[in-house]
């Protein structure tokens, strides 16, 4: 029995759900999402989303609970939006932005020039002896992760040192150098 997708989603104040035959669209303050779907049903009455099941088959148990989860976070993200941080921790490793152009500098013999999507807002911070920060926002939870795990893999943390572009918080497990 999926536990997620019996939980009802509460429509808040200014968000429109349109469902359609194959598709659901989420309209908010903060922009438009919208997403296609299968083998379940959508009941809207009283702000409170509901989503259905026609049986308790494996593979339609899979998708209540997946559908759920991403009506919820089309919701969230159209009312409220999501932000990721990212830190780059190394000796000269530096990160600006020229509107949506990323340029980071990881310790290669070049520069990372990266173009992020339009929907996703990218801030850098620059504070003198702290590590620089890229500031990821945007109401579509996917792309902000893809773009942040993108961002992520030109320099992932190593585990000797810990230097690297990691997720703001990340704990990265540690292994001890060579004993001589």
């Amino acid at each position: 029995m999926s536990r997620i997708g019996n939980n009802p989603i509460t429509i808040p104040e200014g968000v429109n759900v349109d469902i359609q035959a194959e598709k659901i669209i989420v309209k908010g303050k903060l922009g438009e999402l919208a997403q296609d779907y299968s083998d379940v049903t959508f009941e809207l009455s009283d702000n409170i989303l509901t989503v259905n099941r026609p049986s308790n088959s494996k593979d339609h148990r899979a998708k209540h609970g997946l559908y759920r989860a991403l009506i919820n976070n089309m919701v969230e993200g159209v009312s409220n939006g999501f932000t990721k941080e990212l830190e780059l921790v190394g000796v000269g490793y530096r990160a600006s932005n020229q509107g949506q152009q990323l340029d980071l500098a990881l310790g290669f013999s070049h520069n990372i020039l990266f173009d992020i999507a339009p929907e996703v807002k990218v801030e850098t911070v620059n504070e003198k002896g702290k590590n620089p920060i890229v500031k990821l926002s945007s109401h579509d939870k996917q792309l902000l992760g893809f773009v942040a795990a993108k961002i992520r893999s030109f320099r992932k943390p190593e585990p000797y040192k810990g230097k690297g572009v990691r997720f703001v918080g990340e704990q990265i497990r540690r292994k001890a150098g060579k004993s001589a």
